[in-house]
């Protein structure tokens, strides 16, 4: 057995007080017993959706018992000669693989991985152009096995290969749930390996099943040794005595601040490690905001200590040796904020942590009253984009957006305790990521509250949820290209503009009827500029 990764709590007297209660309560609701007795109990009256769903409880075990088996099914994938593995999934299918090919990447040899969770245009673009269509091998991941993103993109690229290959389906494995769709039409299609993921794991909790490993296989990395150490947490989150327990110290940290009113959970990272935060985001968001309560995950946000209000919490995560943070955590301390950090030792370390942050999220979902295991206000968003769609099939153009709050004017509603949520319907790209922090630094420094930033229709399969099931207490800015390309979606009467613009209105129709503050603009051009024109009018 390896070492657990060495961690930290600081808190001041009051929160280490409430600390040490909650960690009693924690006790002697006997929770680390009855969640690996799989007792739904905990987070809800009725088994739906929980007594399904905590199979992640033993993900790398079972998986670690099926290696054998499982390299018969990856090397026959192994032995195509790609140069390139695009990952078309939405929510916990690609900001796993997103995590692991930033922080790992891939070994000399194998596959340059790319990840596609959009369906703007200019994004599918990006990656088409970037990739060897004839040496790409593709991974159509979906739990559900008809999510609209991925088998929109899937019908894409299928019929770029058509026309140059006799075997299409030589490009492609399937990752679903048995019995799906995706399943049938990848046997259909003679898809090159169909990799069947237990049914009992949900989609944020999925990392370390074959919708994690799959493409950590491909990329070269030891994923034997990612998943002993998933193993490894697995075993010290058994233990009982809670103080000692890594999973349920986290979780405990976590709810004593936001049962404290500090929900703005902001996470800080060494560089290499930044897009960890991006999976703990739709992990702790999806699984935490409803029924008008939740933990709002902060992730790459700029570092401004000076204008951090009491409804922040920080959890860190820093590489061994790296000390670029020490200066702002001992900051952050001095000024009384709760912080917690964890030290990153090596890449394989990877199992650990994402074990570390499910099991929380399980602690969490109990302490606050919260079933973590659903995501009830996710639907709405697909339903109102649905009838969108509809609508353009009828007309042959889209309805218009429902009037919105202006920008900044939606500012002046900020006081203590806001968000403000930048919803981003464009593709991504290093000037606009830059135009975004830009304003969220100016937002910040004006206001003095956490700022969050997504790209649609990514954060709708992770914070999404939280957006409409959490506390009302945001300030959303949906920024929309306006001038998006005609590309077509293969098979259907709708393009990718047409999806995504579709989704944008949905989304704010979702959003306004729970009540929720937002400002819509529709830009064309030069999107990066109109960014940081917004930041300089804050």
């Amino acid at each position: 057995m390896c070492a657990l990764p060495r961690t930290s709590i600081h808190l001041d007297s009051n929160l280490q007080e409430k600390f040490t209660d909650l960690m009693g309560k924690a006790r002697h609701a006997a929770i680390v017993a009855r969640i690996w007795n799989h007792d739904y109990l905990l987070w809800g009256k009725e088994p739906d959706e929980i007594s399904n769903r905590l199979g992640w409880l033993k993900a790398p075990t079972n998986l670690l018992h099926e290696m054998t088996t499982l390299l018969d099914q990856v090397n026959p994938v192994l032995e195509f000669p790609a140069t390139d593995c695009v990952l078309l999934g939405m929510g916990g299918s690609s900001l796993c693989v997103e995590v692991l090919s930033s922080v790992i990447g891939s070994a000399p040899g194998r596959p340059r991985v790319h990840v596609l969770d959009s369906t703007c245009p200019a994004w599918v673009d990006r990656v088409a152009e970037a990739i060897n269509l004839d040496k790409t091998l593709f991974i159509v991941a979906s739990k559900s096995g008809g999510t609209i993103e991925v088998m929109s993109a899937f019908k894409h690229f299928w019929d770029s290969l058509e026309g140059t290959t006799p075997n299409p389906g030589d490009h492609f494995i399937a990752i679903t749930d048995p019995g799906t769709g995706l399943s049938e039409m990848a046997t259909a299609r003679k898809f090159r390996a169909i990799f069947e993921n237990d049914p009992n794991i949900g989609g944020r909790f999925s990392v370390l099943s074959y919708f994690g490993m799959i493409p950590a296989f491909l990329m070269g990395a030891d994923v034997e040794t990612i998943l002993r150490s998933g193993f490894e947490m697995a075993h010290a989150t058994k233990e009982e005595k809670v103080t000692e327990n890594p999973g349920v110290s986290l979780g405990v940290f976590l709810s004593v601040c936001a049962l404290e009113g500090r929900d703005k959970l902001t996470l800080l990272s060494s560089p290499r490690l930044e897009r960890l935060g991006l999976w703990v985001e739709q992990l702790i968001a999806e699984s935490t905001g409803k029924d008008g309560k939740g933990i709002l995950p902060v992730a790459t946000e700029p570092i401004l200590p000076e204008t951090y209000g009491s409804d922040r919490c920080f959890v860190a995560t820093i590489e061994e040796g790296d000390t670029s943070l020490n200066p702002t955590l001992e900051s952050l301390k001095q000024a009384g904020h709760p912080v917690l950090e964890i030290e990153f030792e090596r890449d394989t370390q990877l199992g650990m942590e994402f074990y570390r942050w499910e099991f929380a999220t399980a602690v969490v979902g109990h302490l606050l009253g919260i079933q973590p295991f659903d995501q009830p206000n996710v639907q709405l968003a697909k339903t109102r984009t649905g009838e969108v769609i509809d609508a353009f099939r009828s007309k042959g153009s889209l309805p218009q957006a429902e009037p919105s709050h202006g920008f900044p004017g939606i500012l002046e509603e900020a006081k203590a305790g806001s968000y403000f949520s930048i919803h981003c319907y464009t593709d991504e790209t290093p000037e606009i990521e830059g135009a975004l922090q830009e304003l969220r630094i100016a937002v910040m420094k004006k206001h003095g509250i956490a700022t969050t930033s997504g790209y649609g229709p990514r954060f709708l399969h992770s914070t999404g949820q939280y957006h409409k099931g959490g506390p009302n207490t945001g300030l959303f800015l949906q920024i929309v290209q306006g001038d998006m390309s005609d590309l077509p979606v293969p098979g259907e009467d709708y393009n990718f503009a047409t999806l995504c613009q579709a989704q944008s209105i949905g989304d704010l129709q979702a959003l306004k009827e729970q009540g929720r503050k937002v400002a819509r603009l529709e830009i064309s051009g030069d999107l990066a500029r109109a960014i940081h024109q917004l930041a300089s009018q804050v």
